[in-house]
């Protein structure tokens, strides 16, 4: 694409589509954009449109188009081979790294966040090595004195340094760390001086100091990120800690403690639900002094008292007003983080302090909000994503809860009094008027669950509970009556707060308990709250995952019968309630109840059945949940496997009710859903016993064309759709469809050149090897050959040679030893020595996989002893180190060793705009054995496969095994024999 007028006007246009709500528009234009993203000069138009379009809508949607381009296409991974191009060409790249930089700065700040991140994604892969001046260019632009510029660097910076705090130690990770300090802690602090004095120059200039705290905050958190920086050198025993922090600790703490007293009129705000720039940099220091508590103690230790009486008077003089949330949290989390250090509790020992925290921190900052309740009941799956989820972490109830556990660590007797009193005081407010008191109780709840709390998991909840309190009493004496209540909507937070209670303590309450529980959970479903119902089904779901003592699962389907009809009834309704029609909870107690029921729910599969088809059609017209998604799908995937594991036929009845509906995702190419429907269709097709239907091979030709090879996320399901047809109807389509063969073996090829699919492509031709009939491939074979070795010489990698090995012995299996042997010879002379001595007796030990090393020792055995030039030519000399090589694989570890500079990522990282593939636990394929019947112990088959050969052959065997075979490999030999009771001649 040339940098010209008429290009910038048509990407102008498609951009615009890009944002129209109507998808016959949207869609038409994002596969436009696709298209073209791989042409030189692309992302310069698109920076040159940001830069000079006079619509801001435009500049916005160029800057995230480049910023989403550069993501998915800047990293030059190890997997591309000839076919998978690098999208961006060098002088782009250069282009791109020259104009960036001064671009982000000069541009408006929603801008300037975008390619600010786009920096970021260029730093991670090309600094230092590829960008040297990056660092350089950014910290030059600190002396501008132009704080929008300045706030563009270190907004940069921080996004570019947040990488290092999940990189794996290296020295090269040192050497980078150390030039990152170098370079920018000093320009940083001087930085942090001269805005300190221009605040006080300025203090009474409101818009003045509304710009240098927006910098001030930037440079507290890049302070926060060098500090844990930092941290990762101090784990290189080696190297030596940079002294600056330790030489600068008095200007940065004094400081920060002068910002966390500071209370300037100007600065605050009357807004009450979004924080100002006082209480977000407050917030930032107080998470910068728990880290320094918490991690430097010593460098902290003289600067401690003074923090901890500063954000002491800071909780007990700050609102309960939502803006002040994350200060209050982060607060609070100081005080967690100091309580829990060893050499810190005797700030805490004081009975009259312990109390004084309880009243005056942890009971206020637990009570339930109007705030709190307004998101309850009109935001409610933000709600639901901070308190089920965990992602509550700067909320003051979690912040509270940490701090009530850190108290516990050394003071659990004398907190557990305390708080004991005030929870009984709240119950009795409660006792009082209900109807008016409720939110006491909601306080008591919570308390309870924080004193109790000591140890919790995501799959068992509270895995370790505080001994001093009775969770089982207060469950039967506080929670169940609110459950039991008649009415399902009668005071919904704490109906909520019933169920978590269920929740959390699952494994800590008996069984019965539990048991009593779930017809009052499935009860509750049908609450018109939704965040009542959801946590109904939620806790369903968790109930029905839970394991007993001996690891079977604890609630049983046989104890769940008589509530079979009634849960599923209200399962499906739950997703007719207002708010709840793509609910991922319930969607998910509906996969895992069909999970835990099995058989009980074949009865009412008509019934489910159509509402999931119905539920599909409606969400394939605009997919947005992923979750909710992924577990309908394997809902839909166990109502196929439980109904057709009793009745095989029923597998047409599935068909009728499904094909409607993929077809009208094929042919709307809902890319989100076409991997699910290959894989939905893979199981259904394995379901059938005899040849494949005639609806399935009208779709074969289809399977095969090349735009659905390039999705990525299509290929897994896609090579497992084919490899079913294979499977179920190879004779079908030698005779039928014998002109779609070399299209089969294209795909093979497109896959094998890439490092990231090679497997895949091993996968499907294995298929085509066992299953098709010899004589529709025999033109083809020695041409796979050529295509495996010319990929072998070009890039040879552990994860290829494994499958070519796999491959190799699997030919040998169905062809025999000597049709391997004459064809490897036919395409070069003494090939087949050349594979044996460099490839298989070598890396034969890197096979994993059970299957995988039983069809390797098949092969190896015929090669030994149904191959006869493997006796009688200069190949003989091979047949010891083969046979020891074979042993190895029965007898030593898995050489399980990959080379450095072999580096592969998951198909879900490779670029593009491709949905990724997820794997349907419940469409999973059972594990194949193409030697099964045919062998069985292959230790035994090798001994009896000998035996034969020496028969043939009398006296050879034994001769080259006394001659060549080491004295522990002929041990196991021996062994072998005996136990299948042959000899050698």
């Amino acid at each position: 694409m040339e940098l010209s007028d008429a290009n910038l006007q048509t990407l102008t246009e498609y951009l615009k589509k890009t944002l129209d709500p109507d998808p016959a528009i949207r869609r038409p234009a994002e596969k436009f954009l696709e298209s073209v993203e791989g042409s030189q000069n692309y992302p310069l138009l698109l920076l040159t449109l940001l830069e000079k379009s006079q619509e801001n809508v435009i500049k916005v949607c160029a800057s995230v188009t480049f910023k989403n381009y550069i993501k998915r296409n800047w990293r030059i991974v190890g997997i591309l081979v000839e076919d998978e191009p690098n999208k961006i060409c060098e002088s782009d790249r250069i282009a791109i790294k020259a104009n960036i930089v001064p671009l982000m700065l000069s541009s408006p700040e929603q801008i300037q966040k975008q390619l600010s991140d786009a920096i970021s994604i260029i730093g991670r892969e090309d600094f230092p090595q590829k960008w040297p001046d990056l660092l350089t260019e950014m910290v030059n632009r600190f002396q501008s004195g132009d704080f929008h510029v300045i706030n563009g660097v270190l907004r940069t910076a921080h996004s570019l340094f947040k990488r290092y705090r999940h990189e794996f130690k290296s020295n090269a990770l040192w050497t980078e760390i150390k030039l990152v300090l170098d370079a920018f802690a000093l320009p940083l602090t001087n930085l942090f001086k001269a805005t300190i004095e221009l605040c006080s120059t300025h203090a009474n200039d409101a818009s003045a100091l509304k710009v240098l705290f927006s910098s001030l905050i930037l440079i507290a958190k890049l302070f926060y990120m060098q500090s844990q920086i930092k941290m990762l050198i101090c784990v290189f025993p080696s190297q030596d800690l940079p002294e600056f922090f330790e030489d600068n600790m008095e200007t940065w703490m004094t400081n920060f403690h002068t910002l966390l007293t500071l209370d300037n009129k100007l600065l605050q705000t009357d807004d009450e639900e979004e924080a100002g720039l006082l209480e977000l940099l407050k917030s930032q220091i107080c998470d910068n002094a728990a880290l320094y508590a918490q991690k430097y103690d010593e460098e902290f230790q003289p600067y401690l008292p003074r923090f901890v009486t500063a954000i002491w008077n800071l909780l007990v003089t700050t609102g309960q007003e939502v803006k002040y949330d994350l200060l209050v949290s982060n607060a609070i989390q100081f005080l967690a983080s100091v309580c829990e250090r060893p050499h810190y509790k005797h700030l805490f020992e004081d009975q009259n302090t312990l109390t004084s925290i309880c009243e005056k921190v942890i009971v206020p900052n637990m009570e339930f909000r109007a705030a709190d309740e307004e998101a309850f009941e009109d935001n409610s799956e933000e709600y639901i994503r901070r308190d089920l989820e965990g992602s509550d972490i700067d909320t003051r109830r979690r912040a509270a809860c940490d701090l009530v556990r850190g108290l516990c660590k050394f003071f659990e007797g004398p907190v557990t009094g305390i708080f004991s009193g005030y929870v009984n005081s709240m119950l009795q407010e409660y006792a009082k008027n209900p109807s008016v008191n409720w939110k006491h109780k909601d306080a008591a709840i919570y308390l309870v669950t924080s004193l109790a709390s000591k140890a919790q998991t995501q799959k068992h909840g509270i895995t370790q509970a505080n001994e001093l309190v009775n969770l089982t009493e207060f469950f039967v004496n506080h929670i169940q009556p609110d459950l039991k209540s008649p009415s399902v909507n009668e005071f919904p937070v704490l109906k909520a707060d019933g169920i978590k209670y269920i929740m959390i303590f699952r494994s800590q309450v008996p069984k019965e308990q539990l048991l009593l529980s779930i017809p009052l959970l499935i009860n509750h479903l049908q609450a018109e709250s939704i965040v009542v119902h959801t946590y109904a089904a939620h806790a369903l779901e968790r109930l029905f995952t839970l394991r007993g003592t001996n690891n079977s699962i604890l609630i049983t389907a046989a104890e769940m019968a008589p509530f079979v009809e009634v849960l599923l009834t209200n399962l499906f309704k739950a997703l007719t309630l207002p708010g709840s029609s793509e609910n991922e909870y319930i969607m998910k107690a509906i996969m895992r109840s069909f999970s835990l029921l099995q058989e009980s729910i074949i009865p009412y599969i008509p019934s489910v059945i159509t509402q999931l088809t119905q539920k599909l059609l409606a969400v394939s017209k605009n997919p947005s949940k992923p979750h909710f998604n992924h577990y309908m799908f394997e809902s839909i995937c166990l109502s196929i496997r439980i109904t057709c594991k009793a009745n095989p036929d029923a597998v047409g009845s599935f068909e009728e009710a499904l094909f409607m509906v993929f077809t009208e995702i094929l042919q709307n190419d809902v890319q989100e859903f076409i991997p699910y429907v290959f894989q939905v269709m893979s199981l259904l097709l394995e379901m059938h016993k005899n040849e494949i239907p005639s609806s399935y091979m009208a779709l074969f030709p289809h399977l095969l064309q090349p735009v659905l090879w390039e999705r990525t996320g299509n290929i897994p399901p896609l090579v497992r759709l084919l490899q079913a047809y294979l499977e179920r109807g190879a004779n079908t389509i030698a005779s039928a469809a014998a002109d779609k063969i070399p299209g089969l073996l294209g795909v093979f090829q497109k896959l094998i050149a890439s490092k990231a699919n090679d497997h895949q492509g091993f996968y499907l031709l294995n298929s085509i090897i066992e299953h098709m009939p010899p004589e529709s491939v025999d033109q083809y074979r020695k041409q796979i050959f050529i295509l495996l070795f010319q990929r072998l010489q070009n890039s040879k990698t552990t994860k290829f040679i494994k499958s070519f090995l796999v491959f190799i012995n699997l030919y040998c299996i169905k062809y025999g030893a000597l049709a391997l042997q004459e064809i490897f010879d036919s395409i070069q002379p003494k090939m087949f020595g050349m594979v044996l001595e460099k490839i298989i007796i070598p890396e034969i030990q890197k096979v994993s996989g059970q299957v995988e090393k039983k069809i390797c020792a098949v092969g190896i055995t015929k090669i030994l002893t149904e191959c006869p030039p493997m006796m009688d030519t200069e190949y003989t000399k091979l047949w010891t180190p083969l046979l020891q090589a074979l042993i190895g694989l029965f007898e030593l570890p898995e050489d399980d060793t990959i080379p450095d500079e072999e580096h592969f990522i998951d198909i879900e990282d490779t670029p593009g705009y491709q949905t990724a593939f997820s794997q349907l636990a419940f469409a999973g394929k059972k594990e194949h054995d193409p030697v099964g019947q045919m062998v069985n112990n292959p230790r035994i088959h090798l001994a009896q496969s000998l035996h034969k050969l020496s028969t043939a052959c009398p006296g050879r065997v034994p001769s080259m095994l006394s001659t060549s075979l080491n004295a522990e490999a002929l041990q196991y030999l021996q062994g072998y024999l005996q136990a299948a009771s042959v000899t050698l001649l």
